[in-house]
This record gives C-alpha cells, sequence and structure tokens, in this order.
C-alpha cells in the first residue's frame, strides 16, 4: 500500500556495512510502522542493504531510485539512494573497514545536505562505528561547526533529556557551568520544542548537587532559570536531581534539561533503555539516531534489536510533521 505524498520524506543512513545497522534498518522497515508514518529513503549500498534484509529474514524487496522526491512508501519495498560509493567486494562482516567507513561519512554528508534543503525533513543514523568514520568526511559538514548551540537529547517514551555538556569530566562541569550556559539551554530547547509543535513547552531542569542545593545551584542555574522565566518561558528549577526524571516520567515536563553526561544518561537507560533513541537538540537540521554500536560481535546471526531504530524513525517522523514527540 502507497502512502500519500504529504508524509515527511527521512532520509535514513545505513549505518556501517560491516555492523548491524542494514540489519536492524530492514527489521524497523519490516514493521510497517514507518511506512505509515513518513516515507523513509535509504541512503546507502544496495549489495548491503541486500545483504542485511536477507540476515534478518524481513519479507521486503529493494527500490533504486534517482531522486529522493521519487519515494513512494510503499509497505514492503524499501527505496534507496545509491551513489556507488562503495564496492561490494570491501564489505566484510563483523570486522572494521576504512572503505566502508569512508562511505558512511559520504552517506550522512549526502543525507544532511537533502536535510538541510528541505527536500527531506529528517536525517536518522543506524549504527556506525566512530573511529572509521573520521576517516571519512569531516564530522562537521554532518552536524554543524557550532557545538555550542547543538545538545545531545535522549528520548525514551515520556523521558527527554537534554544535556548541557555531554562528553565533559564532572569537575570540569562544576568549574565551568555558568548560567550563560544553562540559559542558552534553555532557549534552545524552548525554541525547538515550539518548532516541533509543542507551543507552550515545559521544562524542568536538573539541579547538579543533591537536593539541588549547592554553589553552582547559587552562581548558575537558578540566575539562568529566572532569566527564562523573566521572558515568559515555562521552566522550572533547579528540581532535585533524585526526583527531577521521576517528575518527567510522570508527564510534569515536555523535557528535562540535565547538566552533565551521566546525570541523564543513567535515567534514560534505567527508566526505558529498548526503543530508546538519540537526537541533536539545534542541530541545523532534524537528526536522530541509534543509542548502540555496530555490534561486530553478533553481525549475521540475524539477532539485533530493531527497537531504537524504529523509535529512531518514528520520531523523527512525529517531529518532522510538527505533531511533537511520541510517547
Amino acid at each position: 500500500m502507497s502512502v500519500t505524498v504529504d508524509k515527511p520524506i527521512i532520509a535514513i543512513t545505513q549505518g556501517d556495512p560491516c555492523g548491524v545497522g542494514p540489519e536492524v534498518v530492514a527489521k524497523a522497515l519490516a514493521t510497517g510502522e514507518p511506512t505509515r508514518a513518513c516515507r523513509p529513503v535509504i541512503i546507502g549500498s544496495i549489495e548491503s542493504m541486500q545483504q542485511g534484509i536477507e540476515i534478518a529474514s524481513a519479507n521486503l524487496s529493494l527500490r533504486r531510485i534517482e531522486a529522493i522526491e521519487e519515494a513512494q512508501a510503499t509497505e514492503g519495498v524499501i527505496d534507496i539512494l545509491d551513489t556507488n560509493v562503495l564496492d561490494a567486494a570491501d564489505i566484510s562482516l563483523g570486522a572494521a573497514s576504512e572503505k566502508c567507513g569512508q562511505a558512511n561519512g559520504a552517506w550522512l554528508v549526502q543525507a544532511a545536505e537533502l536535510a538541510q534543503s528541505g527536500r527531506a525533513k529528517a536525517s536518522v543514523m543506524a549504527p556506525v562505528n566512530g573511529e572509521v568514520l573520521k576517516l571519512g568526511p569531516d564530522a562537521g559538514q554532518v552536524f554543524g561547526s557550532d557545538p555550542t548551540q547543538k545538545y545531545l537529547t535522549l528520548l525514551s517514551g515520556p523521558l527527554r533529556i537534554v544535556h548541557v555538556f555531554d562528553h565533559v569530566m564532572l569537575e570540569d562541569v562544576c568549574r565551568k557551568l555558568t548560567s550563560e550556559l544553562v540559559l542558552a539551554a534553555i532557549h534552545k530547547t524552548n525554541e525547538v520544542l515550539i518548532n516541533f509543535g509543542i507551543h507552550s513547552p515545559r521544562i524542568g531542569v536538573a539541579g547538579l548537587n543533591p537536593h539541588a542545593h549547592g554553589p553552582q545551584e547559587t552562581s548558575a542555574i537558578i540566575p539562568g532559570v529566572k532569566a527564562a522565566q523573566a521572558e515568559g518561558i515555562i521552566v522550572t528549577g533547579p528540581i532535585s536531581p533524585d526526583t527531577v526524571f521521576r517528575q518527567g516520567i510522570e508527564g510534569r515536563y515536555d523535557v528535562i534539561i540535565a547538566m552533565f553526561h551521566d546525570q541523564g544518561h543513567i535515567a534514560i537507560k534505567t527508566w526505558g533503555f529498548v526503543g530508546n533513541c538519540a537526537m541533536f537538540m539545534g542541530a541545523p537540521y532534524l537528526f536522530l539516531s541509534v543509542g548502540h554500536g555496530t555490534a561486530y560481535d553478533i553481525v549475521g546471526k540475524g539477532i539485533a534489536s530493531h527497537e531504537m531504530m524504529l523509535a529512531a524513525i518514528l520520531q523523527a517522523a512525529s517531529l518532522a510533521a510538527g505533531q511533537g514527540f511520541l510517547d
């Protein structure tokens, strides 16, 4: 069954051809849910995706298209853009490959260009190998060059967490946290959520210290929250870190701003590890990915879970359509 053309086109990069990316993409699309929500188009290798379909034992066929606008979103059929940047002979399952990393980088750049031009409404990335990906095109072309305006955001049902700091040592978080950084995170979160169709976003802000009492709350978090409130933003905080995430699960907030990596990651992975996905709040286009790696150790066995891949595609479709987050 074909899906009407008013559904958003979502560009899906297939992930590392040597890993479980093609398998989990095939499994996610085989559910039929993505084609009911959007027009998914794979950016990648026909040979690699065919291999993924066979590993997944999925009842799917591939249709090569020349332009993303040709996507028809027919259940049981995968539309794919293949620019022949990878030779099938260079695919070796279960082992990192420089050529596959370079191809993956090219696919990510292609998806980024499609999304930034508006020809695709979002880009979704299947799992990649970060080390070999560095050998390909500059990541700045994919995610934008200014890291201060992008915030790693994890999504799992009703719990959505934006991180002020991502891969930063905790002692550096305590030293570097300022009211300006807190306010910037609130501004960007509020702006992006409104664009997603959440017209009056409710934002909860976690404290840094036990019971949200400490020098960072006094010098940075409280002033940042108060400045945002003075602008009319619906934001509450700082809230004790041991309760704020439970409040998010209960639906009190549309999103919670965490101060550092583990504060948010432990909460999301404890609450709902299966089916969570990641996005970059404030990236120059809507970009989502899975929360797991290439899993070289189980490649080819047909046992990789597709839940995160499916969640990322469906969240991208809902956000791209201005329908807000999926619960």
